[in-house]
């Protein structure tokens, strides 16, 4: 799965990847006797087709937004890249109508009341959830728990979004944009129950090392937003990465090991299809469990 400074984009075991985007379909029209009424009528929408990066998807506000933080704070390297690749139907479908109801754009501009949010329940951020189908199953099986799921790929949040009112899930609330800006201007500190990143995009070129999420400045801003007893799982399939995850996670004063190097997966981490072909693959995954000790 996927953001980050931000939401990760998804390794080869995550559950999408990044397509690349293209200029809208020009198609020409057929040269023919319209009235003024018809020449003038409305265009049907098509949420269907890649968009250039300055055109909003969704400029009614019905859905996620471009670039939610816009100028509010600074530009800086991130961990991910805009993934706004093809929205099927019934995706879009699903971003307009549950959008306004479970969705939120990570503006940086106030703080999140995250018992209102998710009424009392503990809450746990996952950064980067892919098409959101292992998401889905973790609240399924944790109805008392409410997920925070982040990711900028809009495919990907309108999937979760359909998936949690088809499976009746409502612990679930899906943020669009940075998690470097929503952890640090939006969360109040102590106040997740919990940290989850699978898959993060892996950046294998080292000239590109420092585009990966797990970093100890976002672990140390992380950890000031997790409460005493929090969990921090990591998992990934790039075993550099892995090495990197334990290293900047050990390093972290505030967390505690709860293995003595790398954790078994555990059960309520799905065994994804997009994992089990990495696995036949040859694929080694690590996950990696931390605890937040107390303050």
């Amino acid at each position: 799965m996927s953001e980050n400074p931000a939401t990760p984009e998804s390794s080869p075991a995550a559950e999408s990847g990044a397509a690349a985007e293209s200029a809208p379909d020009a198609t020409p029209r057929p040269a023919t006797d319209r009235s003024a009424e018809a020449a003038e009528a409305p265009v049907p929408r098509d949420d269907t087709r890649p968009r250039p990066r300055t055109e909003p998807m969704f400029p009614d506000g019905t859905g996620p937004a471009a670039d939610p933080a816009g100028s509010h704070h600074e530009r800086r390297i991130r961990s991910f890249q805009p993934r706004r690749s093809r929205v099927s139907p019934g995706q879009a479908d699903a971003l307009r109508r549950l959008w306004p109801k479970w969705g939120l754009d990570i503006d940086g501009l106030s703080r999140i009341d995250l018992n209102e949010m998710f009424e009392g329940r503990p809450v746990i951020l996952e950064i980067g959830f892919g098409m959101g189908e292992a998401t889905a199953q973790m609240a399924a099986a944790d109805p008392d728990t409410g997920i925070l799921a982040c990711d900028v790929h809009t495919p990907g949040q309108g999937n979760l979004l359909g998936l949690a009112e088809r499976n009746g899930l409502s612990n679930i609330r899906v943020a669009n944009g940075d998690a470097i800006i929503l952890l640090r201007e939006m969360l109040a500190p102590a106040s997740l129950a919990g940290l989850r990143v699978y898959f993060p995009d892996p950046w294998p070129k080292k000239r590109h090392h420092k585009r990966r999420l797990i970093q100890p400045e976002f672990i140390a801003l992380a950890s000031t937003r997790l409460a005493p007893g929090a969990l921090v799982h990591c998992a990934t399939d790039w075993e550099p990465y892995a090495e990197q995850m334990l290293d900047v996670l050990s390093a972290e004063p505030t967390l505690e090991n709860l293995h003595s190097g790398y954790a078994p997966r555990p059960d309520f981490r799905p065994l994804t299809k997009f994992e089990g072909q990495g696995l036949d693959k040859g694929h080694v995954v690590h996950d990696l469990l931390f605890r937040r000790r107390p303050a």
